[in-house]
């Protein structure tokens, strides 16, 4: 993800914001983050949102939550990540 708040994570403190999928574990993305990235993983946390209730005219509905997973680096290692 890239947010004002997980630029400032990533450039400051060395941790990384990732969306998940719902039913991923700490230890799934622990393992796929050093597999793809090449990097060390310190600590996961994980962070389910709640969806939203939004209403179009008379009608109700939620907007679907997700889940995020926030990576620690030690401090040498970096995650190239580019914006588009």
């Amino acid at each position: 993800m890239v947010t004002e708040k997980s630029v400032n994570l990533s450039s400051n403190k060395n941790q990384y914001v990732f969306m998940v999928a719902p039913a991923a574990t700490k230890n799934e993305v622990r393992k796929t983050i050093q597999d793809v990235y090449g990097v060390h993983v310190l600590r996961v946390n994980m962070i389910n949102t709640m969806g939203k209730k939004r209403r179009v005219g008379g009608h109700e509905g939620w907007k679907s939550g997700f889940k995020k997973a926030i990576v620690f680096l030690p401090a040498g290692e970096k995650i190239e990540v580019i914006a588009r």
